[in-house]
């Protein structure tokens, strides 16, 4: 098998994990595939697992009870790994609501191929952009265990790299990101 130190040579750059977490709305797709979009202009393998996405592929015998919230994770921590060994830029946007899966997750990685990236927004501005129409479900009973209303958030404390959203703009944080991850990712 081809070790991962091969495949970061032959890619011309180091493979990271970044971990998009945050409530829904709090742009963790967007700032994904914004990055996604700059990584790939500069030729860095890199991939986007979006959480709507492996929920409606690998992921959707998963429903919201806490142990399917944790499977769901768990799958794309795994998914992730398989793309770090080849030497990609991985960015996971996962709402990932519990600290202690996060830093279950945390641990499955060296440190320095891991970057846990808070993307911040208020629940109240969540609310107001509100893209697909989720808060508005949740808060009328049609959809339960919602995140950030009817099923707990917590922020993390720990997190590399903390993105306001509510009041940077994307560009902003984009940029921040491509320091971060451009940052020593040169072999």
């Amino acid at each position: 098998m081809i070790g991962k130190n091969e495949w970061e040579r032959v890619n011309g750059h180091k493979g990271k994990v970044l971990w998009f977490t945050g409530l829904p709305g709090s742009g963790k797709s967007t700032l994904a595939a914004e990055t996604e979009r700059e990584l790939f202009q500069r030729g860095i393998r890199c991939v986007v697992l979006d959480g709507d996405q492996l929920r409606s592929g690998i992921n959707s015998d998963l429903g919201f009870t806490d142990e399917a919230r944790r499977e769901n994770l768990r799958r794309a921590a795994e998914i992730a790994s398989l793309f770090l060994h080849i030497g990609f830029v991985v960015l996971v946007s996962m709402i990932s609501p519990s600290a202690e899966d996060r830093s279950k997750i945390r641990q499955q990685f060296l440190s320095e191929e891991y970057m846990e990236v808070y993307v911040k927004c208020s629940l109240k501005m969540c609310e107001q952009r509100d893209p697909k129409g989720l808060y508005r479900k949740a808060r009328s009973g049609l959809i339960k265990q919602f995140t950030g209303i009817d099923s707990l958030y917590e922020p993390p404390l720990e997190a590399e790299l903390t993105l306001d959203t509510e009041y940077k703009p994307l560009e902003y944080c984009v940029q921040v990101l491509m320091d971060s991850i451009l940052q020593g990712n040169e072999l």
